[in-house]
């Protein structure tokens, strides 16, 4: 224990410049919300004759006209903020309706707003609690986007939604085939997207049974060096007519959401391309919904510039700009962006114990495409894809699951640069710049220092080519 004490050393002074936590608001109003109402507290300043502030507590319906009404009464009282809790789906309609009315709203997080413990816990004095934390500037507001990223991160997180159904139709109708005891997919790579797998399907469907004439349906690589091993596959089911039945139903479900997730990429493209924001400029500088699209472009649009990234397509980009939105001033550094999709550890710590902290839950539509394009980008021969297979392989490093998120930071910083700099364009570094950045003294004298662990005299000498 002494020994301990003794490493223990006094940390030098540091001066932190603090925000200012003196009545920042002189009217403020705090909104406790629920499903059906919600308390609105209006916290004024003290009335003539008196010396402390007050509050004027209320419960107004959670219904537009109702909540329009209340928007004409903070404007008349001078209220200059607004704070909510983020409680469920239930806060979009109040954040809606005020901010149309052209106050200043703010969603803060619910561990800000939640009551200190030991107090009376009631909507009343929640609604309290967050208008006298709003008016000493103590809250910290959430990011919520303009309306018209809004309105697109609802087509792309609809398509996230559609996506997963698609895949868990595919999913049936694998159980479906096993169930028949048509080992298929034992020979196929995958059923979504596999033309041999939809012909044959579709055949059995329409009633043939012969293995081999379902085996002839082979298309491509298929067709050439499979055609025995699905032939056998295909031998011995005992697809009925109740699987035939059940596969076309779900084949037809798979077709109905692969047409309304066509439609839905085209609305993203032109819902973005409507953002004055996501616009390019051509060489010529002419701008516009179509500019930015050539190479020689002297901005490229927003899509395009993060399309450049590995592993990150059109698609891909425009969700994410659904997510983030275009105006990187809501984040101050790239650190901050990558800490809001809940990329990065929080610091634990006290005394001198370090805890390892844990990755906060963040934007989890953010934080899956940026990891997905890194698992994309490691089949890549560049900067990203080397980055990823380095972190994979590296002992003790969690493996792929971590080089993942590892890569997935990588890129959203090099997003939040994209999109803070509308001139700027991704250049990749190489797959080689690790090995070309190398300390190449360090990791000689690591290496001598191993081999003298050994009993080895090592004498170490540069060989004039390698100069």
């Amino acid at each position: 224990m002494a020994a301990r004490k003794q490493k223990q050393r006094r940390m030098s002074a540091q001066v932190v410049e603090d925000e200012d936590y003196q009545l920042r608001y002189e009217v403020v109003a705090g909104i406790d919300v629920a499903k059906e109402s919600a308390v609105v507290c209006v916290r004024m300043p003290p009335a003539a004759g008196r010396k402390h502030r007050t509050s004027h507590l209320q419960a107004v319906p959670a219904m537009v006209p109702a909540i329009g009404e209340l928007a004409a009464e903070l404007k008349a009282a001078g209220v200059q903020m607004v704070s909510m809790e983020a409680t469920s789906d239930y806060w979009r309609v109040w954040f809606a309706v005020l901010e149309e009315a052209g106050l200043a709203v703010q969603l803060v997080s619910s561990s800000q707003a939640r009551n200190l413990p030991g107090r009376p816990k009631t909507d009343k004095e929640d609604a309290r609690w967050i208008a006298r934390l709003t008016e000493m500037g103590m809250l910290r507001s959430s990011f919520v986007p303009p309306p018209e990223i809004r309105a697109l991160r609802v087509y792309t997180r609809h398509i996230w939604d559609l996506t997963a159904d698609r895949t868990r139709y595919w999913q049936r109708l694998e159980k479906l085939l096993e169930d028949a005891l048509c080992k298929l997919t034992s020979v196929v790579s995958r059923l979504a997207g596999h033309q041999t797998a939809r012909a044959v399907i579709e055949a059995m469907i329409a009633g043939e049974r012969d293995p081999r004439a379902l085996a002839a349906l082979g298309q491509g690589r298929m067709r050439n060096d499979r055609l025995p091993a699905l032939a056998e596959a295909l031998s011995g089911m005992r697809f009925g007519p109740q699987h035939a039945h059940a596969a076309a139903s779900l084949l037809r479900a798979i077709d109905l959401l692969e047409a309304e997730l066509r439609d839905l990429q085209e609305r993203v493209t032109a819902h973005l391309a409507a953002i004055p924001a996501s616009w390019g400029v051509d060489a010529d500088g002419v701008t516009g919904p179509a500019a930015g699209r050539a190479g020689d472009a002297a901005v490229l649009a927003a899509a395009d510039r993060l399309d450049e990234i590995p592993g990150l397509g059109r698609e891909a980009a425009a969700a994410l700009i659904a997510e983030i939105g275009l105006d990187m001033s809501r984040f101050p550094t790239p650190q901050a962006l990558v800490s809001w999709a809940g990329l990065t550890p929080t610091a634990r710590q006290s005394g001198p114990v370090k805890g390892r902290g844990k990755k906060g839950r963040g934007n989890t539509y953010a934080k899956r495409i940026a990891v997905l394009a890194a698992y994309a980008a490691a089949n890549t021969d560049t900067f990203l894809g080397e980055r990823f297979r380095r972190l994979a392989v590296r002992p003790g490093g969690g493996g792929r699951k971590k080089a993942g998120c590892a890569v997935g930071r990588s890129i959203l910083v090099i997003v939040w640069h994209l999109l803070n700099d509308p001139a700027a364009r991704y250049r990749d570094l190489g797959p080689d710049w690790h090995a070309t950045h190398t300390d190449r003294s360090r990791k000689a004298r690591n290496a001598r220092r191993q081999l003298e662990a050994l009993g080895y005299d090592v004498i170490i000498t540069l060989r004039e080519d390698a100069a």
